[in-house]
Formats: C-alpha cells, structure tokens, sequence
C-alpha cells in the first residue's frame, strides 16, 4: 500500500471512529477497501436535472453510484439528513500567496464584530508555538465589525493585548495596510525602525498603510516578519491554508500567482500581501504535493508583470513549461491574471505582444477588470474591459489571417475575471470569442458602496455566455464561499447596505456558478462541477441547508461551513459531531 493511501485511510479511520462515538453507522469489516458511501442525505448533484438524492458512493476517488444502493465493501456515513453540494471550485483566487503569509495566519473573514475578531485571535494563538507571531494580512476590513451607521475601527492595542497576551499580533488589511498590532508586536516593530501609533487620531497599536507598491509602516512590518520564515513555516503556512479552505467546503483553487514587482526575489520593503517570487512561490505546494499532503486540488496560472515589449520572461515561460501539466491535484492551467504590463495598463504595446506570445503558443489566458480607465483613470478614456476584450478581438483575427490558425483563440477559453461592470455588447463580443467571465462578490461586500458595486450577475448569466463564481481571496477579497454567495444572494455589503439589489441571483443559481459552471473554467467539466458518476468525488456536507430559507434566512448565508469534506473519496475535513475547535468558528454561531 503506497503512503498516499496509507494518509487516506488514516483520515477515514478517524472519522469512523468519530462517527462511531456520535451514533452514525460505519462498517468496520472492510479495512483498506477504498470506498465511501454516504446515505441519509439531501444531496444536491447540480446535474442538468437539478436532481437530489440520498445516497451516493465513492470508489477509487470518482462518483461510481449516484442514488443507487451498492453491495459493495463499503464505509458508510449517515449525513441524518444533511445538504451537500458537489466540491466547491473557486476559479479565481490566491491560495499560495495566503500560504506564504508570514506568522500563524488566522482568516478573520468570519468575525462580524471587534468581539469576535479578538476571538479569532485568542483562538489561533492557542493553537501556536511559543513566540510565534499571530497575523491576519489582507481579506478582512473594519467594515465588517460594525453594522452602518457606526463609525469603522481596527481592534485596539489595549484589546489586542488583552485577547492574545503572550504573543506578538499584527494584523493589516488589504494589500499594504493599515493595520494594529498588540504591545508586544508593537516594541518589536518599534525596536526595528517601524513607526506604530504615531499618526494623529489614531490608536496606539495603529500602523499606517499608503499606496500598493509604496513602502509603507505596514509593508516595512511585512518585510521584517518575511525576512524569519523557514521552508517549514512555508509548509505549515499552505497546510493552514488548505484545512480552512476545506472547512469552507472550498475542494478546488484556481491560483492566479502574485505580483514579482521586486524580481527576481522579493526583499524590499516596498513589496506587499500580493507580491511574491515567481521562481520560489510554488516550492510549497510542490513539497507537499510530492509528500502526498495535498488536501485540496491547487491548479496554477503564471502571472506576468513585464514592461519589456519582448516578453522575455514570458517567452521563456511558454517555451519551458507545458499547460494543462500535472493530474487532478496539481496542474499548470495558463497565463494570468495579467499577460505582460503593468497590472493596471492593459492595451499597451507590451501587452499586446504578450498576448499574442500567449495565442500563438494556444495557452489558456485571464486578465481581470476593475472598471478602470486606460490609461488608468484618465478621464473619457475606455475602460479596461473595452480595452481587454477589443484587444483579445485583434489578437483572434491576426492568427487566423496572418498566423494561419483558424479557430483563433476561439478554442482557448480566454477569461475576464471580476467584471463590476460590463456591457451586453462587450459580453456578447467576448461570447464571440469563446471566452468567459468570473465574478465576485466579497471584494464588494467588503468594501463596496453604492456608486462602486457590481457584478451585474443577473445580466452576465441572462447573456448566455459561460459565467462562474470566485473569490480573489485573500487580499482584497475574502476566500469564503458563502460570504460570496451572501452578496450574489442579498446584494449587501459588510456594513449590512444593500448596494446591488436589482442583480441579485437565486440560491440554486448561485450555487450553480460555484459548482456545475465552475468546471468550465478549469476546462474540466467532464471531471469537477456535479456529482455524476465517473466525475472526482469531491464533496461538501453543510452545517446547514443552505437551499432552505426557512432553515438557513439570508443573513445566515454568510455563516455556513462545511462539516464534512471530501476530495477524491478521501475526508480531508470532519466536524459532523460539531466538536471541532478550528480557530476560525470563534466568529461564527
């Protein structure tokens, strides 16, 4: 028996003993069998049928039988009623920059007061080794902890003290700050040139943010706390990573990288929570991949900043590495979220020779849309949607009248990502192409007003085009699922305003964009998405129905968790007597 085999089998003895002691059946006469069945359930398959069945079974990591009884050696777990979905995908995040987070990262995603942000804290702190620094940097904002009209605030330094005593915090938001820290972090910081609670008005843990590539008292703490990571941290910091996206019900990441704006390594002061060493960044996933620690399936596009009209970089990266690389746990899948450019300049020369690098070499390619002018926000110039998809057009039309390919990028499944707005035209313009577009909705329900709202997910899924949900986690965004389905469902933000009420969704239709369309954009709907025999048996049983508003109310959508996940057949999470102390619950009911 191969060792991977042997780390399943561990997880699956745990849980039927767990199970065991909480009055649900599992067999014990088929040790070492590799199936899973799971019976007594509501489980939504988010097939064309929309069908929902009790039973489903697992072997040899796929979906064998789907609603129908088996006589074969099985594990069996009685959900006693409980909804599952198909393994949540989220086509467009950051999961390995959040793993290489400097400290013991705790996701305060969760938290909806200063209470219960102190909570989170206290309770990750617990779980750390001595003089380990606690940190929470990016994917939260102080919008979430109080409801409008009260006025926002960080956590004190006297509260921050107080809820975690013997170790340094720091907490920062978005992509460099501001952010607070306890006394602790705060002498040390101090001790190291690092202004902290100097700016008038503000509290004395208070450390200032500025500009995203500008050095600032947040990004300068950020450098010192990097320059002590160790491989192991690294490691730890992913596996931290991957058992919160698990307890989540989050089976799938598509991570689009981070920004190399100090290359080739990052050490300056300057760099934020979004910059990384693109030659070093995935050593992490790659260790434990080979170690068979993999919990969650991570597949992988390559960023690009590059402001040379040549595209080295880029070239030498379509030249040495192959997309579509790897298996169902770790793959290469494209370029992106930007190609060539600087992150906020799509059009330029250099972007349109990179674009083309890319569609030459028929790679898969993203860029994302913030609504910005191009030049960036120079008035009655377009906007970078236009300027993205015109671009993506005459790129289609060279190769098939210069290049000689005939299908262009039409094959590709080209991607706009985020897309607060977008027009009919432009969508039907990108349809045209093949291409589709990813939506998101806790950047706006962290940060979003009226005048800045979107997506208009209503008008995207009645165009017809192919259309799926994410989350940007973790810097400006938050990873949760269903803080994201939230916002598609209610239209408010963490301020508990409604600022997107005429685009909302059902909850079947936005389960749907996480689930069935998400496969689409993976290029993987044969494998991911549904529950449907022969597709990877991933798997999410709920801490409650989310499909019942009677059961789950709207408000409560934010707060759901899985307590049971599995990824290919194997459990990589379990709370199903509720008994779990995973730090991140502290801010949940």
């Amino acid at each position: 028996m191969g060792r991977n085999t042997n780390y399943a089998w561990l997880a699956v003895a745990a849980l039927a003993a767990c199970i065991g002691a909480t009055g649900a059946r599992a067999d014990v006469d088929c040790t070492g069998r590799g199936s899973l069945r799971l019976v007594n359930g509501k489980i939504h398959t988010m097939d064309k049928d929309d069908r929902v069945v009790s039973t489903v079974l697992i072997a040899n990591g796929r979906f064998t039988d789907v609603g129908q009884p088996d006589d074969l050696c099985t594990r069996t777990v009685d959900l006693q009623g409980r909804a599952a979905v198909p393994g949540i995908i989220d086509s467009h995040n950051h999961i390995i920059l959040l793993g290489l987070r400097p400290g013991r990262d705790a996701r305060l995603e969760n938290a909806n007061s200063i209470a219960e942000a102190l909570a989170t804290l206290a309770a990750r702190a617990k779980e750390a080794q001595p003089r380990e620094w606690i940190t929470s940097i990016g994917g939260f904002s102080r919008n979430q902890f109080f409801p409008d009209p009260q006025p926002t605030r960080f956590p004190t330094l006297q509260e921050l003290s107080k809820a975690v005593p013997d170790h340094p915090v720091f907490i920062m938001e978005g992509f460099s700050g501001p952010g607070a820290v306890n006394a602790k972090a705060k002498k040390f910081l101090v001790d190291n040139g690092v202004p902290v609670g100097t700016t008038p008005g503000q509290d004395e843990g208070y450390v200032d943010g500025g500009s995203f590539g500008v050095a600032t008292p947040c990004t300068t703490a950020l450098y010192l706390l990097r320059k002590m990571q160790t491989r192991d941290s690294m490691l730890q910091g992913l596996t931290d990573a991957m058992r919160y996206a698990a307890g989540i019900g989050v089976t799938t990441h598509l991570d689009q990288g981070g920004f190399p704006f100090n290359v080739p390594v990052i050490g300056d002061p300057s760099d934020g929570a979004a910059s990384f060493d693109r030659y070093r960044a995935h050593d992490s996933v790659r260790a434990l991949y080979q170690e068979g620690k993999l919990t969650n399936r991570i597949w992988i596009n390559f960023l690009h900043v590059e402001q040379d009209i040549d595209t080295p970089q880029l070239t030498a990266r379509l030249l040495n590495s192959w997309d579509h690389f790897g298996n169902d746990m770790l793959r290469v899948l494209g370029i992106g979220e930007f190609t060539a450019s600087s992150f906020l300049t799509p059009g330029t020369p250099e972007w349109q020779a990179g674009t083309h690098r890319v569609a030459l070499a028929q790679w898969r390619n993203e860029n994302h849309s913030l609504n910005f002018t191009v030049p960036p926000f120079t008035p009655g110039k377009p906007f970078d949607w236009q300027v993205i998809i015109d671009g993506w057009d005459a790129v289609n039309t060279e190769l098939i009248e210069k290049d000689g390919i005939p299908d262009g990028i039409t094959k590709l499944r080209w991607v706009l990502a985020h897309v607060p707005v977008i027009t009919p035209e432009y969508l039907q313009k990108l349809n045209n192409l093949g291409g589709g577009v990813n939506v998101l909705g806790g950047w706006r329900w962290l940060s979003g007003t009226t005048a800045q709202n979107g997506p208009p997910f209503r008008d995207i899924l009645a165009s017809g085009i192919h259309v799926g949900m994410s989350s940007d986690g973790m810097q400006i965004s938050t990873m949760s699922p269903w803080i994201n389905l939230y916002y598609v469902v209610t239209g408010k933000n963490a301020r508990g305003q409604v600022i997107n009420g005429n685009q909302t969704l059902g909850r079947n239709e936005a389960m749907r964009l996480y689930t069935a369309n998400n496969g689409w954009f993976l290029n993987a709907e044969d494998k991911l998405g549904t529950i449907e025999e022969g597709k990877l048996g991933d798997l999410v049983v709920l801490s409650a129905d989310y499909f019942d508003s009677r059961a789950v109310s709207n408000e409560s959508i934010k707060d759901l968790r899985s307590v049971l996940t599995v990824v290919g057949g194997k459990v990589v999470y379990e709370d199903l007597d509720g008994r779990s102390k995973d730090y991140w619950k502290a801010g949940m009911p």
